[in-house]
């Protein structure tokens, strides 16, 4: 099967959405975390929302794939 290849506002969604919670993770709760908690909220009503997700291809599998490929991004 090849790979899904997904729209770049739903790839920069996702590796934004680890970035963010990286962020948070490492943000002591007496600095304010409420920001990166927003941030993630708004990333993933865009994400779970996107048009991408009625189409055919918008599979579980697909979903997993792109959290793996954010993931990697997010960390390299």
């Amino acid at each position: 099967m090849d790979a899904p290849t997904f729209p770049s506002d739903l790839v920069q969604a996702q590796t934004a959405w680890y970035a963010t919670y990286r962020e948070l993770a490492h943000t002591p709760a007496t600095h304010g975390t409420a920001a990166h908690r927003r941030r993630l909220q708004e990333l993933s009503r865009f994400i779970a929302a996107h048009p991408y997700w009625r189409s055919p291809n918008g599979t579980p599998a697909a979903r997993m794939a792109l959290k793996d490929l954010a993931r990697q991004q997010a960390h390299s």
